[in-house]
């Protein structure tokens, strides 16, 4: 049995003047500002997560899909090993968050089925089969009648079938609940409960700007009034990171939004279950996926444009869009045009140029300069693009190892700084200074 634990009662509203303090600041509350408050708390931090709408960014609409087989992409290969590390926790940390008293993450181990429409798409799904086999992965081709006996409500004109039996799936809006349920909880006299947060961890403000002093970052200033006074501040707000103000000078956080629509729809109860593995098809060159849920609803996405529609905002639904996924999804499982349509939803995902995330601390030079010394109370964890879900527990396990002194060599091609040149990333000194000499530092109005 887990030890007795209490639920602190809920804080009175800050006032504008308020300064809560607490060991960890993370500002940002989609899956990875929650999966790493939570390994902030499982070590004994209190911590705080900084959000005025936790949960309902990228991570609203994300499918959910734990893929470090089916997401390995070309001339990506440099992330596989971060997926696959990260893939290896998931089994951990799903049980973790139930001992610790959260309810259900809709974590399973189903397998996924790759699925070709034509002969065009089973050249392409053979051909990213070889890349997938030459890094060591297991992708066994099946027959149609295989994949059929399997998932009877495939389509029979299907040009091929492989099957993935280590990608799986979670609900991201369950994950974020139970992260929240389990962040809410605090040990009778750990001390982990911040005083004037709700729930003893959530501030619902936008971060506004980073706090410095001495050289170091101190906290997060808040965009209606009130700071958070905090030994390390991590800045995992996804898009947002790029416009926080009092990044340090010369950090260059290049990312760029790309749009997404997913639908969900419900299944009539003779259709149940359409589908017990998640699909990931190709029609007629364009992808498309069904992930199966357990509540007998599935999600159809997703698509993928890196421009808003014109004066709709970030999560304007594309008609386009939705016409495209219910189309292909029914080329592959015809029985989709027999569900309840419930919910379009569209979000940005924060991309970077190689796709892959900003992650780490922030160095006091470009990484390509040599020297070693970082920003001292300042990590970033944000661009995670398709993966966030997947990468959730390696993002959180790696800034805990950050926190506790250790670093590995091993994500260092992520740095934050990588594609900040060679310029001193600071801005106040040269790089072998001590980086604590400078007093009242404001990055925003120190040069280059």
């Amino acid at each position: 049995m887990p030890p007795a634990i209490s639920s602190p009662p809920e804080p009175a509203p800050a006032s504008a003047a308020t300064a809560l303090h607490a060991d960890v600041a993370v500002i940002g509350g989609g899956v990875i500002g929650h999966a790493i408050a939570w390994e902030v708390r499982r070590s004994g931090r209190s911590v705080v997560l900084i959000d005025d709408a936790p949960g309902n960014g990228a991570s609203w609409a994300a499918a959910g899909m734990l893929a470090p087989v089916s997401e390995l992409h070309y001339q990506e290969e440099d992330l596989l090993e971060l997926m696959l590390a990260s893939s290896g926790l998931w089994p951990a940390f799903a049980a973790d968050l139930a001992l610790a008293g959260a309810g259900d993450t809709g974590y399973l181990t189903t397998p996924t089925l790759a699925i070709g429409a034509d002969a065009a798409d089973r050249r392409a799904l053979m051909d990213l089969r070889a890349v997938q086999q030459a890094s060591g992965l297991v992708v066994e081709p099946l027959t149609v009648r295989e994949a059929r006996t399997r998932e009877s409500l495939l389509s029979p004109a299907i040009s091929c079938a492989l099957d993935i039996p280590a990608d799986h799936q979670v609900d991201p809006r369950r994950l974020v609940a139970c992260l929240q349920e389990v962040l809410a909880i605090h040990e009778p006299g750990a001390g982990t409960a911040v005083a004037g947060a709700r729930a003893g961890f959530a501030v619902d403000q936008r971060a506004a700007a980073l706090l410095w002093e001495d050289g170091r970052v101190i906290g997060v200033k808040l965009a209606h009034g009130g700071t958070v006074q905090a030994r390390e501040t991590i800045v995992a707000n996804g898009l947002q990171a790029g416009s926080l103000e009092g990044l340090p000078v010369g950090l260059h956080l290049p990312l760029r939004p790309v749009y997404g629509d997913i639908l969900r729809l419900a299944v009539p109860r003779h259709l149940r279950p359409l589908l017990t593995s998640t699909v990931r098809g190709m029609v007629h060159g364009v992808p498309v996926y069904i992930v199966p849920r357990q509540d007998g609803t599935v999600v159809i996405g997703a698509t993928q444009r890196e421009d808003a529609l014109a004066g709709s905002g970030d999560a304007a639904v594309s008609a386009g869009g939705v016409y495209q996924l219910l189309r292909d999804a029914q080329v592959l499982v015809p029985a989709v045009s027999e569900l309840e349509l419930l919910e379009c939803t569209a979000r940005a995902r924060p991309a970077t140029p190689d796709n892959a995330p900003l992650l780490g601390r922030v160095p006091v030079s470009a990484p390509r300069t040599g020297n070693t010394a970082n920003i001292a109370g300042l990590m970033v964890a944000t661009g995670f693009f398709r993966h966030g879900v997947l990468l959730a527990p390696a993002a959180a396990a790696i800034c805990r190892d950050l926190l506790d002194g250790r670093t590995d060599p091993r994500w260092g091609a992520l740095s934050p700084a990588r594609f900040s040149g060679k310029h001193h990333v600071a801005g106040t000194q040269s790089p072998d200074k001590d980086i604590s000499s400078t007093k009242d530092l404001d990055p925003q109005k120190e040069s280059a």
